[in-house]
């Protein structure tokens, strides 16, 4: 099994690019089958999870290769099972993603439960109770959920609580339906609109992405086209937050500000000197320490869920304390134990984090337990005096396109080894 071995107490600097958004190019990729003909899709990052996502559109039949422009050519036009098995649920959730458009364009579709999460639960029950509104028939047997429509019809749909996955999959199965759908308290999320752009590309007819309230005539068919997912803001953030910690200078490229408003502010807040164009942001801390920051989680245009763990990171650092607030997940702070190991003084109370900001950390062995948590490990070595090991470094994998290399081009001392 893989690990970091990291040498922190080098600043950032130097230039990197951005890859395509995990969280943006998965449900894209569940959504090509919905088109007859081929889509060409660009910006796709290189991650575990996308050659999960492949490998299941691969099983039901789906066609792709790339091009010497690393473009995905994807066919749908000859699919033939319509299953999402557990082996393959159970490592990537958003498998789950899966289940709308096959419902929509072939009338039937069995896909298991995803099962535990790390970081808390991720109830599919909106996802089944929305399709059930458009009409489909659904029973959840020995696991897995098993539904099947003739055609699904327009329908209006309140989801309970916000959710990107349940928005993403409801709005993918409207796509096809009978009439026009509306769905309300949606998840406004840059990924969600992402997805209905591409929708709309191959001739869907969706109105309101990005607000709470989406409508969505059906149409009869979508067709294939060529689309370049958004960059990842999740990534963007992360290699920002890094640079603050270091107190160094550095500049990304392939990104959009306008996706990452909240982080940007409290950067800003923290003491970062911050600019920007339209697909560019440069951080410059000015050799100076970071200050605390308070931070609450919540839904997009709010502060994002999967940021928290880097800012816990930098709290633990800066200068003076900073309260982190969870709100999105009730288990996602199993980062701050092992950044504790690291001599980080963090105090967790419910789904609060205070963070007292020492100097410097010490290097220690610590252990990766989801792909967010991982990445703020990494922050923390990256700060810490000595050599850090991190272990179960597979969780980084499934969100960041070459991680080690990105933070090596910015001068960070950190190489992969393989573990025992």
């Amino acid at each position: 099994m893989d690990q970091f071995v990291i040498n922190g107490g080098q600043a950032l600097a130097g230039t990197i690019r951005a890859a395509g958004a995990k969280n943006a190019a998965l449900p894209i990729l569940a959504a090509t089958l919905l088109a007859e003909g081929r889509t060409s899709l660009s910006n796709v990052p290189q991650l575990r999870d996308i050659k999960t996502m492949l490998q299941l559109l691969t099983r039901m039949g789906v066609q792709f290769t790339q091009d010497a422009q690393q473009q995905f050519i994807i066919d749908a036009n000859e699919v033939t099972h319509y299953a999402a098995p557990y082996e393959l649920v159970k490592t990537m959730r958003a498998s789950i993603l899966v289940l709308g458009p096959l419902l929509a364009r072939f009338g039937q579709a069995e896909v298991s439960l995803p099962g535990g999460c790390a970081i808390g639960a991720r109830p599919v029950n909106l996802h089944v109770d929305g399709l059930r509104a458009f009409g489909a028939a659904i029973e959840v047997r020995n696991g897995y959920i098993q539904a099947q429509a003739e055609r699904l019809r327009g329908a209006t749909f309140t989801m309970e609580t916000v959710t990107v996955t349940g928005t993403e999959n409801l709005l993918m199965a409207a796509v096809l339906t009978d009439g026009r759908s509306v769905l309300h308290n949606a998840a406004c999320e840059p990924e969600v609109v992402d997805l209905a752009n591409f929708l709309n590309a191959m001739g869907a007819k969706i109105h309101g992405a990005g607000t709470p309230t989406i409508t969505i005539d059906g149409v009869e068919r979508l067709i294939g086209t060529q689309y370049s997912v958004l960059p990842d803001r999740i990534e963007t953030g992360t290699y920002l937050v890094a640079a603050a910690m270091t107190r160094g200078h550095i500049r990304i490229e392939n990104t959009r500000a306008d996706l990452l408003t909240a982080v940007l502010d409290k950067l800003r807040e923290a003491g970062a000197v911050i600019t920007s164009g339209d697909d560019w942001i440069e951080l410059d801390m000015r050799g100076q320490r970071p200050r605390a920051v308070d931070i609450r989680t919540a839904p997009y245009p709010a502060f994002p869920t999967d940021m928290q763990a880097q800012f816990c990171a930098l709290n633990s650092i800066a200068d003076g304390v900073g309260q982190v607030i969870e709100t999105v997940f009730e288990n996602r702070f199993m980062h701050a134990v092992e950044m504790q190991r690291m001599g980080a003084n963090i105090r967790l109370e419910s789904n609060t984090a205070m963070c007292r900001g020492i100097e410097r950390l010490t290097a220690a062995p610590v252990m990766a337990t989801d792909l967010r948590a991982s990445a703020s490990l990494v922050l923390a070595a990256l700060v810490a005096d000595g050599e850090t090991v991190i272990d179960r470094i597979y969780h980084i994998d499934r969100g960041y396109e070459n991680i080690e290399a990105k933070f090596a081009e910015l001068g960070a001392n950190i190489r992969r080894v393989s573990g025992e």
